[in-house]
C-alpha cells in the first residue's frame, strides 16, 4: 500500500474494517447540509440524555479538581461499584481487582484480542454481529470465522452449528446478548450448552452484555460468567454508553479472570493509560444512584419497538421479527426485490431515511437493514411512512 513521495503505510490497514453507522450518518448529514430532510435511524445512541445527577456528579468533580491521572484501572470508587452491581445483577462474583475501565467497550474487545490471539489463530465471531469483533481480529492477523445467525432461530445461534465450527486453532469466541444488530437474546439453555463447548475446546470467552438492562417482554439477561466453570475463561465486557445514555463520556469497563488481570493491566497501561477522571466519578452515581431514568428508557424503547415492527410489517415485502432487547430491528426485505444494501442506499436518497445495509454486520445480513429505533415515535412514523411509499412505488415501477 502505497502513497505519494513513496511515503507508506503499514500493510495491516489493508485489513482493518470499519463501523457503517458513522460513515452513513455522515453522508445523511452531508445530504441535510444541501437542504435535504433526513431520519436518522443508524446509529446505536439512546436520543435521551443522560441522567441529571450522573451529569451533576460529573461537573463536581471538576470543580473539586478530578482533572488528573486516575489510576489506570479505574477509579477505586467505580470499580468496587462496578464489582457490586456485576455481582447483583449478573450474578457474577467479581473482585474491584478484576475490573478495568476502558475508553468505550471497543478496548475490551481490541484489549481482548491482543492479549490472547496470535496471528494464524481462529477467532468465533456473530454474523450478523457487531464488526469491529471481525475487523480487529483481522487487523491482529487472526483469522475471524463467521457463526450464522438467522431469523428463524430467532436470531439465536444455533448452537450444533457452533460445535461444527470450531477447530483445533480456535482460540476465541465472541457472543452477544442482546445482540446489535438483531435484538436477539441468548436463553439459558443456549448458553449452558455454549459454556460446555468453551470447556471442551479450552476457548475463551469475551460476552458482550452491553446491552443486557435493555429487555422487554420479561426476558431474563443470563451472563454466561455466571454458569458453572466459566468465571475463569470469560471476558465481560460492559459499560455505559446504552444503559444510561452516556455515549460520549466513553467509558465501558471489563470484568477479567484473575489470570488476565497483569495481560489487561499491561495493555491498558500501553494504550491509553486512564479513562477520564471526572467521567468515572459521574458513571459511580450512574450505578449507586437513581435508575427511574433507565427504567423509563426501557419503557419507551418498548413501545418504539412495537411501533416499528408493526409498521414494518404492514409494508408489503418486508418481515420483521420481534426483538427482545436492545434498540434495533433486522427485517428480511428480499420481498422488495432489492438487496439490503441497495435498499438502504436509496432509501437514503429517495426517500430520506438512513439505516444502514444489513452487509454492515455481516454476509449473513445480505437481505435485510438494520434500524436504530433511538428516535422519536413522531419521527419513527414519519419514517415508516417514507419507507412505505418508496416500497409501494417499486411495486408501481
Amino acid at each position: 500500500m502505497t502513497l505519494t513521495h513513496g511515503l507508506r503505510v503499514a500493510q495491516r490497514m489493508s485489513t482493518i474494517g470499519t463501523e457503517s453507522a458513522f460513515e452513513v450518518g455522515a453522508r445523511a448529514r452531508a445530504l441535510e447540509a444541501q437542504g435535504r430532510s433526513i431520519i436518522h435511524l443508524q446509529i446505536g445512541e439512546p436520543d435521551f440524555d443522560t441522567p441529571a445527577h450522573v451529569r451533576e456528579a460529573a461537573k463536581r468533580a471538576l470543580d473539586d479538581g478530578a482533572t488528573h491521572y486516575a489510576p489506570f484501572p479505574g477509579i477505586p470508587a467505580l470499580r468496587e461499584a462496578i464489582a457490586a452491581d456485576v455481582s447483583a445483577r449478573k450474578h457474577v462474583t467479581a473482585d474491584p481487582s478484576q475490573v478495568f475501565v476502558t475508553v468505550g467497550g471497543k478496548g475490551v474487545m481490541l484489549y481482548a484480542i491482543l492479549g490472547l490471539v496470535d496471528a494464524g489463530d481462529e477467532v468465533l465471531v456473530p454474523d450478523p454481529g457487531y464488526p469491529i469483533y471481525e475487523s480487529l481480529t483481522r487487523f491482529m492477523g487472526a483469522t475471524p470465522v463467521p457463526i450464522p445467525i438467522r431469523m428463524e432461530n430467532d436470531f439465536r445461534l444455533d448452537v450444533d452449528e457452533l460445535a461444527s465450527l470450531i477447530t483445533p486453532r480456535t482460540r476465541v469466541l465472541f457472543i452477544n446478548s442482546p445482540a446489535n444488530p438483531t435484538g436477539g437474546v441468548l436463553n439459558r439453555d443456549d448458553l449452558t450448552r455454549i459454556a460446555a463447548l468453551a470447556q471442551e475446546h479450552d476457548l475463551w470467552v469475551v460476552s458482550d452484555e452491553i446491552y443486557g438492562r435493555i429487555l422487554y417482554d420479561g426476558e431474563e439477561h443470563v451472563s454466561i460468567a455466571s454458569l458453572p466453570g466459566m468465571a475463569e475463561r470469560t471476558i465481560i465486557l460492559d459499560g455505559f454508553s446504552k444503559t444510561f445514555a452516556m455515549t460520549g463520556w466513553r467509558l465501558g469497563y471489563a470484568v477479567v479472570p484473575t489470570s488476565l488481570i497483569q495481560t489487561y493491566s499491561q495493555l491498558v497501561i500501553n494504550t491509553i493509560s486512564c479513562a477520564p477522571t471526572f467521567a468515572q466519578v459521574g458513571a459511580v452515581q450512574a450505578l449507586v444512584g437513581p435508575q427511574d431514568d433507565v427504567d423509563g428508557m426501557v419503557v419507551e424503547f418498548k413501545a418504539r419497538r412495537d411501533l416499528v415492527v408493526d409498521g414494518l410489517n404492514a409494508i408489503p415485502g418486508i418481515r420483521s421479527a420481534l426483538p427482545v432487547g436492545a434498540f434495533y430491528a433486522f427485517p428480511d426485505i428480499s420481498g422488495t426485490g432489492l438487496s439490503g444494501a441497495e435498499l438502504a442506499e436509496r432509501l437514503l436518497h429517495e426517500a430520506g431515511v438512513c439505516v444502514l445495509a444489513g452487509t454492515a454486520f455481516g454476509g449473513v445480513g445480505v437481505d435485510h437493514i438494520r434500524i436504530s429505533y433511538a428516535n422519536s415515535r413522531e419521527n419513527l412514523t414519519e419514517a415508516l411512512g417514507r419507507i412505505g411509499g418508496f416500497v409501494e412505488g417499486l411495486g408501481r415501477g
